[in-house]
């Protein structure tokens, strides 16, 4: 069960938003396996004065299109994280029209215990998934 959750800069329609968070959903499935209904997903919308992303010096150009992801997941394997950014960043192309140039995401890695999906209980310790 990763939490998806996107920085992007105001100005996109709902259906945009919409958009955006159903191809990344396609993403996560493709990459790790998990149920349909295995999604989570947050959006803020900041000003763009409020989102300063360089690129560390690759050369990446940003426009206003920018998105970035945090993951907050269970361990994974580097090979499924690598599927599941390339898998991003098709579907944010294909879907969007963003350039992979504009998408910076960052995996967040915790365990079974920092997890509860309701009613004060920690679901993957207590065995109910």
């Amino acid at each position: 069960m990763p939490l998806l959750i996107f920085d992007v800069i105001k100005g996109r329609s709902e259906a945009e938003l919409k958009t955006l968070l159903d191809s990344a959903h396609r993403a996560v499935l493709t990459a790790f396996k998990v149920p349909v209904r295995d999604r989570y997903q947050i959006v803020h919308e900041n000003n763009s004065s409020h989102m300063i992303i360089e690129d560390t010096g690759l050369g990446l150009r940003r426009t206003t299109n920018l998105v970035v992801i945090r993951v907050i997941t269970s361990p994974r394997d580097d090979s499924r994280k690598q599927v599941f950014m390339h898998e991003l960043c098709r579907e944010l192309k294909e879907n969007c029209g963003i350039e992979s140039s504009d998408v910076m995401i960052s995996f967040i890695t915790n365990t079974a215990a920092d997890w509860s999906f309701g009613n004060g209980v920690a679901q993957y310790v207590t065995g109910d998934l």
